[in-house]
């Protein structure tokens, strides 16, 4: 079983517009509205592929009972934490004029200590044990800066594996702490190994420090258009993204996570969890709003991925 915890989930809505414009009244598209959040993307895009997972997440509010609806619409399973703040909104608009978006991302509402408490032992009684825990997105006010650490503890302990995708001060205490898969992207590997820069030669070796540092069993570290760097104690890989038409970075991320938590369910090889994440990931961009990929689209991508993956240029020198 997939577990996704998402302790800042949202509502998200997007909308075009001809022209952003200061203080007029601006003419937007109908919005289109989707359940957001790291933890609730993966799970959405694990649904899209075929698979099945139980989406955790504390909600509250109006827009807490319209997210539980939006994914029990998707059929995907989900357990709500009840919480006194009102789950929060994001707001997503492309100009068409330019193509530039503007993503408008809210903090989300404050959970008490013991609403916090609740979604920990939410975590720690799911039944049957889950296979691998995804713990993914942002931390809303209230929630401590060690949550994501506590469930690696708890990952441990039952030997669940689980795979993180955060930033800042809980990515540095959940790598301390010690994970089995951590997403990155440069901007949060540099921080990992307390540097502001790394060139891409570079991006190997300090992979193999933070793995050897017990951060991690396994890193994938997200270059955008330039693909991933999938990094283990043992290998170091570069799987380059296919050329794609580009209309958004929304979700991006969350569908790459989401492909790779798909085949590591399934016992692929940690090449292959990855080239397929890498699809995901650029077939999201193909498509406007926070509608994610379709699985049409990854599957088609992932044969181009996985024929560039094992070009004769596709292996990186990492010291080390």
């Amino acid at each position: 079983m997939i577990v996704t915890v998402t302790i800042n989930p949202a509502i998200d809505r997007s909308a075009v517009l001809n022209k952003l414009i200061p203080e007029k009244k601006l003419r937007c598209s109908h919005p289109m509205t989707e359940a957001g959040g790291g933890g609730i993307n993966v799970a959405r895009a694990i649904k899209v592929l075929g698979g099945d997972s139980l989406a955790l997440f504390p909600a509250g509010g109006t827009n807490g009972k319209l997210l539980m609806h939006l994914l029990a619409a998707m059929h995907i399973r989900y357990e709500a934490i009840p919480i006194a703040a009102e789950t929060r909104e994001n707001f997503t608009v492309t100009e068409l004029a330019t193509n530039a978006q503007y993503r408008f991302v809210m903090p989300g509402g404050p959970l008490t200590k013991e609403e916090v408490e609740k979604c920990l032992s939410a975590i720690r009684n799911c039944y049957p044990i889950p296979q691998i825990i995804v713990a993914s997105g942002s931390l809303p006010p209230g929630v401590p800066d060690d949550f994501y650490a506590c469930i690696a503890r708890l990952a441990k302990k039952d030997g669940i594996k689980l795979i993180a995708d955060t930033s800042g001060e809980p990515l540095q205490l959940a790598a301390r702490e010690g994970v089995y898969l951590l997403k990155v992207n440069l901007t949060e590997l540099c921080s990992l190994v307390n540097t502001t820069y790394l060139q891409r030669e570079e991006v190997g070796a300090a992979a193999k420090t933070v793995i050897s540092q017990g951060a991690c069993e396994v890193l994938v570290v997200s270059m955008g258009p330039g693909g991933a760097m999938l990094v283990t104690k043992n290998s170091c890989e570069h799987i380059p993204a296919p050329e794609v038409k580009k209309q958004t970075t929304v979700g991006a991320g969350d569908s790459m996570v989401g492909g790779i938590t798909f085949m590591l369910a399934q016992g692929k090889p940690l090449h292959a969890c990855v080239a397929f994440g890498v699809a995901c990931g650029s077939a999201a961009t193909m498509n406007a709003g926070t509608h994610l990929f379709t699985k049409e689209d990854a599957l088609n991508l992932y044969s181009a991925v996985d024929v560039a993956a094992n070009g004769a240029f596709s292996s990186l020198s990492c010291p080390g």
